[in-house]
């Protein structure tokens, strides 16, 4: 069973930067397609961004790209969230996700990922 945790959160202010971290146990973290969401309150869970197994590869949801950065170490079954130029919009509980199947396919529903953490909170003040 693959276990996630994510860390990092925090209150910002807008304009300012947040790196969240996601470790994960349990499993062969490097076979795995991994991504991040997001949920505000009140709003479905969002794709923000995702990444291939090798790290060679990323994409990201419109509102984040130039913002955000995806990046993994294999070798230390740890995903990374790297956000700056943050904005109010972006406040929102950040999950790291990560796929059971061994598919090297990209995926950006929520329903394709079958491992979740518990979630961080990022505020970002105005």
């Amino acid at each position: 069973q693959v276990q996630l945790v994510e860390s990092g959160g925090g209150l910002v202010q807008a304009g300012g930067s947040l790196r969240l971290s996601c470790e994960a146990s349990g499993g062969t973290f490097s076979r795995s397609v991994m991504a991040w969401f997001r949920q505000a309150p009140g709003k479905e869970r969002e794709f923000v961004g995702v990444i291939d197994r090798s790290g060679g590869y990323t994409n990201y949801e419109d509102s984040v790209k130039g913002r955000f950065t995806i990046s993994r170490d294999n070798a230390k079954n740890t995903l990374t969230l790297q956000m700056s130029s943050l904005k109010p919009e972006d406040t929102a509980v950040y999950y790291c996700a990560a796929r059971a199947s061994t598919s090297s396919m990209l995926a950006y529903h929520p329903h394709n990922y079958d491992y979740w953490g518990q979630g961080t909170q990022v505020t970002v003040s105005s």
